[in-house]
């Protein structure tokens, strides 16, 4: 018999601990072993992932993922060249589009943030220089991460730093609880919990 987990770990039919909140859904079991906090540096990728975490404000993530497809057909690839020329005839097409999450206010946001999005990679030569830039100094990580110190990072100085500066260039839906989310699933942080074959596999 397999010995008990510490509190946080879940134990698959491979027989493999993982984070606990990947549950039994085999789609979110894809999303947390295959992506989710692999450091990730291609553009599109980022800028997808930093608007997505806009449209799940209020929802789970299970229902963004779900709907990822959709939203990739409904903003050209999350191609922000290509999003930055969305215009109202687009928000209106979009608010009718039922594969995705439609509230005005996200829609906008994100054809405002592909606008921003150009103008950092003109100043920095790509997101990635940019975003990579706010990775945390190990004196903000805890020694261990367990499920009780991961509880406690929902948002972070780096996260909230990132936000400040974020909102100061002109995005929206950027607050530091909704930055960190996106940093660890984009990998500027490894937040798996000690005992998950992931974290293990992404420290290496």
């Amino acid at each position: 018999m397999a010995p008990k987990l510490p509190k946080g770990l879940v134990r698959g039919e491979d027989g493999a601990a993982r984070c606990w909140w990947c549950g039994n859904a085999p789609d979110y079991g894809k999303y947390h072993d295959l992506e989710w906090g692999w450091p990730v540096h291609d553009d599109h990728r980022l800028f997808e992932k930093n608007c997505l975490e806009g449209f799940q404000s209020g929802l789970s993530w299970l229902t963004i993922l779900r709907k990822r497809d959709n939203f990739r057909e409904a903003f050209a690839g999350f191609d922000y060249h290509k999003v930055a020329r969305f215009n109202q005839r687009s928000v209106d097409r979009l608010l009718k589009d039922a594969g995705i999450v439609r509230h005005r206010g996200k829609i906008e946001s994100t054809i405002n943030n592909a606008k921003r999005a150009i103008e950092l990679e003109d100043e920095y030569g790509s997101l990635s220089a940019f975003f990579w830039e706010y990775v945390p100094p190990k004196s903000e990580r805890p020694r261990k991460l367990t499920h009780g110190a991961l509880m406690k990072l929902a948002k972070t100085p780096t996260s909230t730093a990132l936000s400040k500066e974020l909102k100061r260039r002109g995005w929206t839906y950027v607050g530091p609880t909704t930055v960190y989310a996106f940093m660890q699933a984009m990998g500027l942080v490894n937040d798996h919990i000690e005992g998950c074959f992931v974290r293990e596999r992404i420290s290496r």
